[in-house]
């Protein structure tokens, strides 16, 4: 017999996750469906950042933001399914059928599009043997600022990520160095600015030649940089290497041609919706970055309002005489319980 879900959310970012907290919030039945092995989406690119614009949130890592996320997006137990890679989406009747990149099939009354600009991987270093030293001191990412204090650091790149790492950086690390391939620096002017101010040092037309490893073979000791205008080298002593040339975009998986939703006429890629975040197939909805809407907001805070659209939307096509929204948290029977519990917990604390 098909266990058929109320709604099932592919992709476990903050879009996602706070789909499912909604979804749970209106007593649906619920499954998150996500490729990577942990919950979070993009923000596990840059864990060490400070994210400041989420109400109610000050300055707060990315990596608390993601644990904060994962929690609430929980917290009514939904069925989450991990290291899933949905590769079609097919509809027979009033049922979707979600099947993966295994055969395995997925069914449910409404389907919840929350992949953000699709599976993301960062763009590897493309130099023969380069990937033995990504246990070492070469990085796609920084997941803890603290081992470059005091450390000679290279940067390849020139777009935002890696100049906004360089400011991070810059009362961190002993020194550090900008390449970039291409003529002109692409990111912020303001961030630019801050580093060369600093004296921060920045190359173009230059890469990465050749990676040395030291004695051991277990690190890049040097590194080799050349600059294409002159096909001058120039050999740098570092401790740490960290590669920012962008990322692949995987569009993650396809419809059915009967059940192909209107994308962006521009770009391809984005889901046409209304303001419910419903597309054009009924049932189907975008929220968080794959969605595209007149007055839509491409921040988290923007994500949130997204799903709370998109679950309303899907409880009154379930349940026609709900509410058209759930009741306010410090209103709201579901939490009488666990208000209890945390406060119980909280005096004893005191």
């Amino acid at each position: 017999m098909k266990n058929i879900y109320d709604v099932t959310i592919i992709g476990g970012g903050p879009s996602g996750l706070y789909s499912a907290f909604y979804a749970g919030l209106r007593d649906l039945k619920t499954k998150i469906i996500e490729y990577k092995s942990v919950l979070g989406g993009k923000i596990h690119v840059y864990p060490e950042k400070l994210i400041w614009d989420i109400g109610a949130l000050p300055a707060t890592p990315a990596q608390k933001v993601i644990e904060n996320l994962v929690e609430q997006g929980l917290t009514f137990n939904p069925t989450v399914c991990l290291n899933t890679k949905v590769d079609i989406v097919t509809k027979e009747n009033d049922v979707f059928i979600i099947t993966t990149s295994t055969g395995e099939q997925h069914y449910s009354k409404n389907v919840i599009v929350a992949v953000g600009g699709g599976i993301i991987s960062p763009i590897k270093l493309d130099l023969e043997g380069a990937e033995k030293f990504e246990v070492s001191n070469l990085h796609y990412t920084i997941r803890g600022i603290e081992r470059f204090k005091d450390k000679s650091l290279l940067i390849s790149g020139g777009g935002n990520s890696a100049i906004d790492w360089a400011c991070d950086l810059l009362d961190i690390a002993k020194d550090i160095t900008i390449i970039y391939r291409g003529e002109d620096i692409s990111a912020h002017e303001a961030q630019v600015k801050k580093l060369q101010a600093y004296g921060i040092p920045i190359i173009t037309q230059t890469s990465i030649k050749t990676l040395v490893a030291n004695e051991e073979k277990t690190k890049i000791k040097r590194v080799i940089i050349e600059n294409k205008a002159t096909n001058e080298t120039a050999t740098l002593v570092i401790d740490e290497v960290l590669i920012n040339h962008g990322y692949d975009r995987d569009q993650s998986f396809s419809f059915d041609n009967a059940i192909e939703p209107k994308r962006d006429a521009i770009r391809n890629y984005f889901l046409q919706t209304n303001t419910d975040c419903q597309t054009t197939i009924e049932g189907l909805y975008a929220v968080g970055d794959i969605a595209q809407y007149d007055g839509k907001i491409h921040l988290i805070a923007g994500a949130f309002q997204d799903a709370v659209n998109a679950v309303n939307s899907i409880k009154l096509t379930i349940e026609p005489e709900a509410d058209k929204m759930a009741t306010v948290s410090s209103h709201n029977d579901v939490f009488a319980s666990r208000n209890r519990a945390i406060i119980n917990d909280t005096l004893l604390k005191v």
